[in-house]
């Protein structure tokens, strides 16, 4: 069972793929837990299972067996309609080449996920300025993202990813497509988000940098959960 400080519970989770007649293990009997309010990095080589674990975490993929909770809720068996509402609810997603609307305004971008909710556009509106004063945008709304660094508009994809208010937010690869100083930047602003929001944000990340600013690193190697260096963290591979 979940307990109730877990943000993210993998028990016993496989997930296979089949390429050509080869059965590939992307995920191996992984169990782990992530405590809320953490943030966290999920790191390990190319090929190791980090995406497969992020997509399984977001409900974007299903595992083959075993179970994933996310805020006390089993996601497993949600059905698309369900997963989708849920999602929208609960995850806040962040990627690594930003993924703007070039013909929208940095407001706009920030705005589109509130287009699904039944938030008037006052509303709206407050949440959108107060997303992009939380990442130090607020003078920035009504720039378009290609009069916006590549840091900037990182910045403008994780107010996007916060607007919501989700349980989760979670990062793929965010530093991945900018230079030292931005991807320093980035981490900053993703761990004072973390502090002063109390959000958990899972990230995965080939950066080393990033250790210095998560409170955990979870390793993965081919598929397999090899460890993590925190104390809160408890579970691992049986």
């Amino acid at each position: 069972m979940t307990g109730k400080n877990d943000a993210v519970l993998l028990e016993h989770v496989t997930r296979t793929y089949l390429r050509d007649d080869f059965e590939v293990r992307a995920l191996d009997d992984v169990t782990l837990r992530i405590p809320e309010h953490c943030f966290v990095a999920i790191m390990g080589p190319s090929g190791s299972g980090k995406t497969t674990m992020l997509n399984l975490i977001t409900g974007i993929d299903r595992p083959s067996s075993g179970r994933v909770s996310v805020g006390g809720e089993e996601i497993t068996g949600m059905n698309e309609d369900k997963l989708a509402s849920w999602r929208a609810r609960h995850i806040g997603l962040v990627f690594q080449f930003y993924n703007l609307i070039p013909v929208l305004t940095a407001f706009e971008n920030v705005e589109l996920p509130l287009l699904l909710t039944e938030l008037n556009k006052a509303d709206r509106k407050t949440h959108v300025e107060a997303a992009l004063k939380a990442v130090g945008l607020a003078e920035r709304m009504h720039h378009y993202p290609r009069q916006l660094s590549g840091g900037q508009e990182q910045r403008v994809a994780i107010a996007r990813a916060i607007v919501t208010d989700p349980t989760i937010v979670v990062a793929d690869e965010p530093t991945g497509d900018l230079d030292a100083k931005s991807a320093e930047e980035i981490l900053t602003l993703l761990s004072e988000l973390n502090q002063r929001f109390q959000k958990t944000i899972v990230m995965v990340t080939h950066d080393a940098r990033a250790e210095r600013f998560v409170e955990a690193t979870y390793r993965l190697d081919k598929g397999v959960f090899v460890g993590a260096d925190h104390s809160l963290v408890a579970g691992g591979t049986k």
